[in-house]
């Protein structure tokens, strides 16, 4: 595989921390940069986690608004973008440079439903809900080759719990670090009331590994729909979820590629590397 410019937009949780991680251990990527987004904790709590990852990796990049901008300008064409949070700084991002998008290679981003389930409300995805307006701007104005990762597009992909109890039992530090973090989170998503946002039957769902690993390796993703995509910014119970237009009514030229079928084999493959 070709050499991969990643530059990564986290509010990092567990699931980005496996995401960071997963793009450290790919032995064809240069992560360029991490920005962080209030998601889900505070801005500060991000920056702080992320750092902790990275320490775990005994790798150290962080940076800002402006950082994302600046890294883009000086790789142009060659840069993939991965969110996997809210998508506030990119929405920042081409507001103070309209020229941004189309110097991406790509933008591969966690976020948005496909069936209007959701799993903060009603009908909305978390990062989409979290800052809709975001999520609008981003859809209408980053021209670039656009992959989404969507929520029930997760939760029809989960790895075992098999996997992850051998997963997690590597004899590594960063094993032992996600060990640690993650311990809560699995706890918790093996209630019946967890089982119920995460739909679909049991399991791992990693959501932001899905965009990375498909941002790190491109045939990662073997099915996917191809359609305009927006977001419902005014709706009572639908504000933050995101519209699929199957029939072009939004006459909107660009399209995004929605991802229905991957390689999952290649995905443990990628998961276990990334506690090696």
């Amino acid at each position: 595989m070709a050499n991969k410019k990643l530059l990564v937009d986290v509010d990092c949780g567990v699931d980005d921390a496996q995401a960071i991680m997963l793009a450290l251990a790919a032995p064809n990527v240069q992560l360029l940069a991490i920005t962080c987004v209030h998601g889900n904790t505070s801005v500060e709590n991000v920056c702080k986690n992320s750092l902790r990852v990275l320490q775990a990796c005994d790798r150290l990049e962080q940076g800002a608004v402006p950082a994302m901008i600046r890294i883009v300008n000086e790789n142009p064409g060659e840069v993939s973008l991965v969110a996997t949070g809210p998508l506030t700084n990119l929405a920042l991002a081409v507001r103070l440079d309209p020229s941004l998008p189309s110097k991406l290679r790509g933008l591969y981003i966690m976020g948005g439903n496909t069936e209007s389930r959701g799993n903060t409300r009603v009908c909305g995805e978390f990062n989409f809900i979290a800052d809709p307006e975001a999520a609008y701007i981003v859809l209408k104005d980053y021209q670039c080759p656009t992959y989404l990762a969507c929520w029930e597009f997760t939760c029809y992909n989960k790895l075992s719990w098999d996997f992850c109890e051998t997963w997690l039992a590597q004899d590594s530090h960063k094993a032992r670090f996600m060990e640690t973090i993650f311990r809560h989170s699995i706890q918790a998503s093996q209630s019946k009331s967890f089982e119920k946002v995460f739909f679909a039957g049991t399991g791992l769902t990693s959501c932001d590994s899905y965009a990375m690993a498909a941002a790190v390796d491109d045939s990662f993703v073997i099915e996917s729909d191809c359609y305009p995509v927006s977001v419902e910014l005014t709706g009572t119970h639908t504000r933050g979820m995101m519209v699929v237009d199957t029939l072009g009514f939004l006459k909107k030229s660009h399209t995004a590629f929605i991802m229905k079928k991957v390689d999952m084999e290649k995905f443990k493959q990628m998961m276990m590397a990334a506690l090696k």
